[in-house]
């Protein structure tokens, strides 16, 4: 039986984890692991594009802090299950990441987004779903920035970005964007192909490290999605 209060404590952890990696105001740094600055060359500041088409964004792909399309946040997985039928298939990922295990919610061969909770638990039909991540594409938020979509293309709809990494934070990097002002929603970039990490740092690298400078065509790879404490208790 999985643990509320166990699961709750974990999760105002990584709240905290989250908020202090977004709001130190540590000089901009990067790092790209290797000890050397990344050439000029590689790094962009792209003119202002046009903001994504939201036309499409319907309510059963929507992201928002209720939760991802039909699932929704508070809810328990029981409930979910229910309102999925059968038309849905769950598989669980273990482990998912470092602290965290997940369910992969599945349909028509796709996966559509996991539901994370702490690594070395279990989570049953009563349990209350917190934790969303998605990689789909076809989830988006109101001004349609998701999974896939350009950190510049992201700029036009919510502002500027800021990407960020903390070492003692597993070195996951992070963008957030001056005009997106939902707390519990986090973007992750993709890092590229030749550098480890979507932003262009500078060396040598702190604890915290961030910059608005990014590497062209750097794309967000997931959208993760955090119940508020005041409401999943």
């Amino acid at each position: 039986m999985h643990n509320n209060y166990f699961y709750h404590k974990v999760q105002l952890i990584f709240f905290t984890v989250l908020v202090a990696l977004a709001g130190c105001n540590a000089p901009t740094t990067n790092n790209n692991n290797s000890g050397e600055t990344s050439p000029s060359p590689t790094s962009t500041k792209s003119p202002v594009a046009a903001a994504p088409n939201t036309t499409n964004v319907n309510t059963s792909q929507l992201i928002s802090l209720q939760g991802i399309g039909d699932v929704r946040l508070g809810m328990t997985y029981g409930e979910l299950k229910k309102s999925l039928g059968a038309k849905a298939t769950f598989e669980v990922k273990s482990p998912f990441m470092v602290g965290s295990d997940a369910i992969a919610v599945n349909q028509d061969g796709k996966t559509l987004y996991h539901i994370l909770y702490p690594t070395g638990t279990s989570f049953s039909n009563s349990s209350i779903i917190t934790n969303l991540l998605t990689e789909n594409p076809d989830y988006r938020t109101d001004k349609g920035v998701g999974a896939g979509t350009k950190i510049a293309d992201a700029e036009a709809a919510y502002g500027e970005a800021t990407l960020s990494y903390n070492t003692a934070a597993e070195s996951r990097e992070y963008v957030k964007f001056a005009n997106y002002k939902q707390r519990y929603i986090y973007f992750r970039p993709l890092p590229t192909t030749a550098q480890p990490f979507a932003g262009v740092y500078t060396s040598p690298p702190q604890e915290l490290n961030k910059t608005d400078q990014f590497h062209e065509g750097a794309v967000i790879k997931s959208v993760q999605i955090l119940c508020p404490p005041e409401v999943c208790k």
